[in-house]
Order: C-alpha cells, then structure tokens, then sequence
C-alpha cells in the first residue's frame, strides 16, 4: 500500500498527510511483520504473551521479539511522531473544511474530490468514459480502497498512540467551514460514509463517478462563483467562498427582464446558441442580484460564474484558456461596467466578446451590469460637424461598438410609486414585518426621499430598518 503506485491520482496539493500514514502503514508492517490483507495485529498479539488489549511500550515489545527483531528506537520515535503530526493535521482540517465523523475517510474523500486529471475531468457532469483510463483510476482506487479499509487499532497500539481514536468519531463544532459552504461539505462526509459501505473498489469507483457526474470535479465541481487573483506573471481562478443565496423569484416585479435573462441562460446550459447579456438602468433596481440569482439556480446544471473586474481585462485569455475543454458552462461577470473616455481597457474586452481570430469557447459567455447602455461616456461633440477628428461617425461607432457586442440587452428601470409600495409590501410580508399597510407605505415614503429615491434597494434597506428595530417583528 504505497502512494507512490499511484498513477492517475499523483501530487495531491494537500497530499502531505497521505503521504506521511502511508510511510508509517509500510514501516509498521516490515517492522511488526503485519500485512493489509493478513492476519490482524490484535489476533497475533493475542497469541504473544497475552498482550491483546492494552498498550505495549517499544522496551517491552524488544525484550518479547527477541533481539535484532525490532526496529531502531530513533525510527520507531519518528513513525510515532508522524502519527501524532497526522492526528493535528487531520483536526485541523476538521476546524477549517467542518469534518465530522471519521477524519481520516474525510479526508481521503476530498483529496479525490478535488484532484482535477484526466479521469475525473472526463466524468465531471457527463458519467463514466470508456477507454484505457478506466483502468488506470481503478488501480488508484483500489489503493484508497485499502486505505479506507484500513484498521489502525493494532498500528496504534503497537506505537502507544491511543490519542488517533479523536479523529475516528469527530464531532464537529458550530463554526461550520471556512473553505465549503454547508452543502458542499456535508456532501463530502455523506460520500465517505459511502466509500466506506462499497464492498470492492469497482463499486468505490462507480461512487466516484456517479459524483463526478453530479457535482463536478475539483474547485469548479464544490463551488459556484470564482474571483481572478494574478501574482506576477501567474494567473488563477480563486473560489468565492461565501454568495448570497438570493434566488430570481425574491426579486419582486421586472418578470419581463428575469424572463429574458432566465431564457438566454436556459439556452446556455442546455448547449443552444446564446448571446452575451447586458443588463443596464437605473441603479438599485436588482441588476446584480439576477446576476447572483442565476449563480445559485443553474448551479445544478453545471453554470458556474467567475467575477472580473476592469483592471482585469489583460487576464481574459489566460483565464478562458483555463475554462475552455471543461464540461461546466462559464459566464464572465463584470459588474457596472462603464468606461470614461481616457479609459482604453474596454478594448481588450472588444476582443475577447468578438473580433480576436481565436473563437471564444462554446462554453464561455458575458454577462454585464451597467448604469450606462452604451457603457462608454457620450459627449455631445461627439456628434459636431466640425472637430479635430475629421470622421464625426467613426467616433460615435467607435464607442458604440462595444455595447453592440452584447446580443442580449435588458433594461431595469426604477419603479413608479405604485410598484415601489407594492416591492415593499412584499418584502415586508416576506420578513415577517408586522405593520399596517398605510402605515407602511407611508414610512416607506419617508424613507425613500432621503435614502435614494423610488429603487427596489431603498425598499430592501426600509424592510432591514424596520425588521433591526425589532418591535415590527409579527
């Protein structure tokens, strides 16, 4: 049992605790003459001078084995060491990830999980693939087959570590993760506790892959929206920890834009032709919530949403040649967008959107918030006869052409005072607000001339004022 036979599923990012059990696992069996699949230490030890059943000191275990038979003390203390070194590792995995149960079959599920290769990105949202490779990951699996099955009471006694009992039932605190949100990781301790019920490596195998198919694999498999982080000449996707878990239907009123948007996403996911969408209006008026919305409802059918900002432009090739041979559909969100004059940046983008002689990828698209429909400021010279620039037309083209890139444009535009009651009534009613109806609208009046105006926004902020003075509440 060695990781180092391990073909598909090599240089773990966080393998460091594999590899240290599995160094100790291998030193334990030379030395005590034990085997995986042989006879287990507690039944040979009870047939060795009774000692089943409690810990036997390195001194004692020499003076039993007889002379030359033990190891040497040093690298006895170092396997010991490394145990202890293991148990922290894999309890502070528990703090950060919010583990529970088994830490050591925890942890071994994440590792597979999370390793992007050829197998697992093959499975990832289509099942199993055919071929050679099936080979290959069954080999790999077998090998963490065992180490899911293996029992460590007798490697424990045998280095007097009886503390390794605290990661075999861990019970986890309040804190949650601080790496997965709730969901992800009860899926991970869900899939070990099945690991631990498939009787044969082919049957792990298909547990994995029936979760590759599900959920994904890796960071764009356990999470649904990313940031660009760049430190020198390197680029990298960088997950989103925490999104807000807003949905399309908590956004009352604008069913003509959430319809217009939700059909080009449709299309999306399902693989149709689709444009790149620019949602533009007034500010507040819920732009950037349909934007989180579609991240948390087409999550399920493989979308996944990484956020760029304008600085960021420059980036946009090396992140969609990250993006472009996986399975999930990508959509590159830029929120309020909008450039002024002396700002050149827009161009990258230009590129990128449509005009670069590489094709932008099947499964990449843009999706755009702004104040501005036509995203770069306007000035009227722009239209005078008479300028520096002699072709008046090729100005105003030259600013119009990146709004036209975008296929699909929606507009928002700020609610009446009719549609402003009735969005705060209804958010009212959803927070549990308990107020009398004139009395509502009439602080809610109130409230929007000094806090912005007629906006969805300022109504969520009145509903939030109302429901932090607590008194409201039904």
């Amino acid at each position: 049992m060695n990781v180092q036979e391990l073909i598909v599923y090599r240089d773990f990012e966080s393998g460091k605790i594999l590899q240290d059990m599995s160094w100790v696992i291998n030193y334990f069996e030379k030395e005590s003459g034990e085997e995986v699949s042989g006879e287990s230490m507690s039944h040979k030890g009870a047939r060795e001078e009774g000692r089943e059943g409690r810990d036997v000191s390195f001194q004692e275990q020499v003076h039993l084995a007889g002379p030359g038979s033990m190891p040497a003390q040093d690298t006895w203390e170092e396997a010991r060491g490394l145990v202890y070194s293991c148990i922290h590792g894999l309890l502070d995995l528990a703090g950060t990830y919010g583990f529970h149960g088994n830490l050591w079959h925890c942890y071994l599920t994440d590792l597979l999980v999370n390793h992007e290769n050829s197998y697992s990105c093959a499975c990832e949202l289509t099942g199993s693939v055919e071929g050679t490779i099936n080979q290959a990951a069954l080999h790999d699996i077998a090998i963490f087959k065992e180490f899911y099955d293996y029992d460590f009471a007798p490697l424990c006694r045998w280095l007097g570590v009886p503390e390794y009992a605290l990661v075999e039932q861990y019970e986890g605190s309040r804190q949650g993760s601080k790496v997965y949100n709730a969901r992800i990781c009860a899926r991970i301790c869900d899939l070990a506790g099945k690991f631990c019920r498939n009787h044969t490596a082919g049957e792990m195998k298909d547990t994995l892959t029936e979760f590759y198919r599900e959920y994904g694999v890796g960071k764009f498999g356990l999470h649904k929206s990313f940031r660009i982080q760049r430190k020198k000449d390197q680029v990298w996707i960088e997950p989103i920890r925490n999104i807000a878990h807003v949905c399309l239907d908590d956004l009352v009123g604008y069913e003509i834009p959430k319809r217009k948007l939700k059909e080009n996403t449709d299309a999306f996911v399902a693989g149709r032709a689709a444009n790149n969408c620019l949602l533009f209006g007034d500010a507040g008026t819920g732009k950037s919530s349909c934007i989180k919305a579609i991240a948390n409802e087409y999550y399920g059918k493989g979308l996944r949403i990484i956020e760029v900002y304008k600085h960021q432009f420059q980036d946009l090739n090396q992140v969609i040649a990250q993006i472009k041979n996986r399975h999930y559909k990508f959509i590159l969100y830029m929120d309020d967008l909008s450039f002024e004059e002396f700002e050149t940046d827009y161009k990258y983008l230009k590129a990128v959107i449509e005009g670069g002689l590489e094709k932008r990828p099947g499964n990449v698209l843009i999706y755009a918030t702004s104040n501005r429909r036509h995203l770069i400021r306007e000035n009227y010279r722009d239209k005078e006869e008479i300028r520096q620039d002699m072709h008046t037309s090729d100005t105003v083209q030259e600013k119009l052409s990146l709004a036209n890139r975008f296929g699909v444009t929606i507009y928002f535009g700020a609610p009446d005072k009719k549609q402003f009651q009735e969005i705060v009534e209804a958010l009212a009613r959803r927070g549990g607000v308990d107020l009398p109806r004139e009395e509502l609208f009439a602080e809610a009046n109130k409230w929007e001339l000094s806090h912005g105006g007629l906006s969805g926004r300022s109504a969520q902020q009145f509903v939030d004022y109302l429901l932090g003075r607590g008194r409201c509440l039904s």
